[in-house]
Order: C-alpha cells, then sequence, then structure tokens
C-alpha cells in the first residue's frame, strides 16, 4: 500500500503506521521536477532539441514509460506500469551577461492508492534557472505544486514544495544536490525536508555508434516528515537510493535501476511498496 492507501486509512483510524510526484526526479525533476519526482533517472539529462515559443522562448514536451512510479524510493502504483508526459515553457535568458531563464510547466503520472479512487498526481512546476562558469555551474531555484485527480478533499493530498537545486560538470562527471522544503506535506504530514545528492558518469570512452551515448548515475536521499504517521513512514525521517545505467540511443532515452530504501514492510505497512527493485524507463523528449 501506498501512501496514498495509508492515509485513506488514517481517515478511518486516526493515524498512520507507514507509507510514501513525484516527480524526482524526479528531475527541477522530470521535465522540470525529478528531483521529481520524480522512476527517478538521471536528472541532468543531455541537452534535447526544443520548440520555438513566443517570447523567444522555448517549449519542451516529454512522454515517459516506467515499470513504477518511484517517488524518493517508494512505488506510487503498487509496482505497477506508469505513463508520465510533461510540458515545459522556459524565456530566454535575460542576457548574455545575465544567464538566467525562467521556466513553467506541468507533469503527470497515473497512481494507485487503494481504497482511494485516486486515479493521477498533476504537478504544477515553475521556477527560474541560473547558469555560470560557461554553463557549467547551474542553479535552479523552484517551486511545485502536486495536485492529486479524484482523492477526496479531506485527505489533504495536495501540498507545495519548495527546492533548490545546484549542479556542476567537471567533464569527467556531474554532480548535483538539493534541498526541498514543504509548509505541509502529503495528507497534513506538516514541515517536510528532502536532502539528495547525486552523480552521473558519462561513459564517453564506450563507442557503440555516433547516436549511442551511455551513462552512469547514483542518487542517495533523505526525507524527513514532522507528523510521520500522517505521512505512513514508522520513523520522522528515512533513506532512499538508486544506481543505474542510462543510455541514449537515437534520441531515444532508457535507464535501468535499482531503487531501494531503508524502511522495511513493518515500516510500509507490510507491502513491498518500500523494498528493493529494479526500474526501467523509456522516455523521449520532443
Amino acid at each position: 500500500m501506498n501512501r496514498g492507501a495509508l492515509a485513506a486509512l488514517a481517515a478511518g483510524v486516526g493515524f498512520v503506521l507507514t507509507g510514501t510526484a513525484t516527480a524526482q526526479n524526479s528531475s527541477q525533476g522530470q521535465g522540470q521536477v525529478q528531483g521529481q519526482a520524480q522512476a527517478q533517472g538521471p536528472a541532468q539529462p543531455a541537452e534535447k532539441e526544443t520548440w520555438q515559443a513566443p517570447f523567444g522562448g522555448s517549449f519542451t514536451a516529454t512522454f515517459a514509460f516506467a515499470t513504477d512510479y518511484s517517488y524518493r524510493g517508494i512505488s506510487q502504483t503498487q509496482r505497477q506500469v506508469a505513463v508520465q508526459p510533461s510540458f515545459t515553457y522556459e524565456t530566454p535568458t535575460v542576457s548574455e551577461q545575465v544567464p538566467l531563464s525562467a521556466y513553467v510547466g506541468i507533469w503527470g503520472s497515473n497512481v494507485y492508492f487503494p481504497p482511494t479512487p485516486t486515479i493521477a498526481e498533476i504537478d504544477l512546476i515553475s521556477g527560474l534557472r541560473l547558469k555560470a562558469l560557461d554553463n557549467k555551474l547551474t542553479f535552479d531555484l523552484g517551486y511545485i505544486r502536486y495536485n492529486y485527480l479524484g482523492a477526496p478533499s479531506d485527505l489533504f493530498y495536495d501540498f507545495n514544495e519548495f527546492g533548490l537545486v545546484v549542479g556542476y560538470d567537471f567533464g569527467v562527471a556531474q554532480l548535483q544536490g538539493a534541498v526541498r522544503y514543504s509548509p505541509n506535506f502529503f495528507a497534513n504530514s506538516g514541515i517536510a525536508w528532502y536532502k539528495w545528492g547525486q552523480l552521473t558518469v558519462p561513459l564517453s570512452f564506450i563507442k557503440l555508434n555516433e547516436n549511442v551515448s551511455l551513462k552512469l548515475f547514483g542518487t542517495i536521499g533523505n526525507q524527513y516528515v514532522e507528523r510521520f504517521t500522517n505521512y505512513g513512514i514508522g520513523n520522522n525521517n528515512y533513506w532512499d537510493w538508486q544506481i543505474g545505467l542510462g543510455a541514449t540511443v537515437w534520441g531515444v532515452d532508457l535507464s535501468i535501476a535499482y531503487v531501494d530504501t531503508n524502511l522495511d514492510s513493518t515500516q510500509c505497512f507490510n507491502t513491498m511498496n518500500c523494498d528493493a527493485r529494479a526500474i526501467f524507463t523509456i522516455s523521449k523528449t520532443f
């Protein structure tokens, strides 16, 4: 049972024993979220083609299919498949001297929170992105509004989160770190902090084809939740991590990742949603 189901039980019994949008990654995440939530793959993908947009900006659209939607290590689909589209608009930079841009976007995924009728997570994303040192150093200050379609309002699933992501490209590897804060997290669980770091190593020495590139990535994060029984975990914080291999093949991104947490089944409402598993993701950016 995932965080949604646990919160539903909380409405009935007054507290939840255990449980966990997004988007990680997932990248500001997948699209811009990834951090969020988040199946979390490499948080800083290679530059993609973009569409020309009004006011000199650009549009980016991504469509992803994953064998599980893992939000900070905990399955949001009962370890079942997820379809995750996203759409982002980014402004041009202020100037060559001030490489600051703004973005807005939307990211979505199906979710499965039995016994509630919740069917999808829709995240609204906005933020500012600053690049320096020939684009090697990046700062991303963002906001995410998590919305859960079909969820009863008295479960208080919807919440806001603010985040800062800092990254540096060393050439042989890219390093990223982030801090995310919510004043009232999922299911009215109070103040929450999420800290994570990620290392991505391009395998440029492996020459398969000019249209094929490979990379290794690893991520570790810690989630703190003030009212953790509302959220559905057995402690006020837990760790999650992943290690994986990513590939770009003729413009299609593929990844396989080993994902795990330090929550056992007794801290996850006797489910396998927090257990170790392999997640395969395929995505295409247009």
